[in-house]
């Protein structure tokens, strides 16, 4: 099997081929993403909650992340693998975001970064990409803010937060993110935004007009025992 890369994701991108991908916490899952020939490993902060067991995604530490990049790494070789950067380790200023991500690259091994946020996070996926490190934006549900949303709700459901969400998307385009996860929002304005977008959008909770879907590793095989994701 051929390494997957960003040039090979590039290259599905433009021939509509579907993007997969999914998360990993350890060895053995990041074994079994890889011998599954998915396209794209995620190192999620899910993992907080559905390995760890902790009650959000906030409480995970640079040092636990980075701890579950390197065993997953181990383990998944194949699919391009990318890792969350946790809550508090990035958002103060572009700066912060940049030494935390090379953190990861050095020390996690993984290919890529991803971080939560829309316009307000343009500058810090500039840095970051003007040092070599690919990011995947993330708008919509962002788990890390969901005190400030109101708990894990839709969001884009009205016209006003439809048009915020698209002018997100765009502004995290044009920062440099490769690839942009797009959770928890109507499928309507998930398939208009990936039209408008010259990158591909992953989808989690956001309908089949994605370039790709990503789905939580523990939620489909029923490892998680607080709730039943939709």
């Amino acid at each position: 099997r051929t390494k997957t890369t960003i040039k090979s994701i590039s290259r599905m991108y433009k021939h509509n081929e579907p993007i997969s991908m999914m998360t990993a916490q350890d060895y053995p899952s990041g074994m079994m993403v890889d011998r599954a020939e998915i396209d794209m490993c995620l190192v999620g902060d899910s993992l907080a909650m559905v390995a760890l067991g902790y009650d959000n995604t906030t409480s995970l530490t640079v040092e636990e992340m980075l701890h579950h990049c390197r065993a997953v790494a181990r383990g998944c070789k194949n699919p391009f693998l990318v890792a969350d950067l946790p809550f508090g380790s990035y958002e103060a200023s572009p700066v912060d975001a940049v030494k935390v991500a090379q953190r990861f690259i050095k020390e996690g091994n993984v290919e890529a970064v991803k971080l939560e946020g829309g316009a307000e996070m343009s500058e810090h996926i500039k840095m970051i990409t003007r040092v070599g490190i690919p990011v995947v934006g993330h708008i919509g549900l962002t788990p890390q803010r969901s005190s400030a949303l109101g708990g894990f709700r839709v969001q884009g459901k009205t016209s006003k937060q439809a048009q915020r969400l698209v002018a997100d998307a765009l502004a995290l385009q044009e920062a440099g993110a490769f690839c942009m996860v797009l959770e928890a929002m109507p499928a309507e304005i998930a398939g208009y935004i990936t039209q408008r977008l010259r990158v591909p959008t992953i989808g989690i909770g956001a309908g089949v007009n994605c370039s790709g879907q990503v789905l939580v590793l523990n939620d489909i095989m029923g490892l998680f025992d607080r709730f039943v994701p939709k």
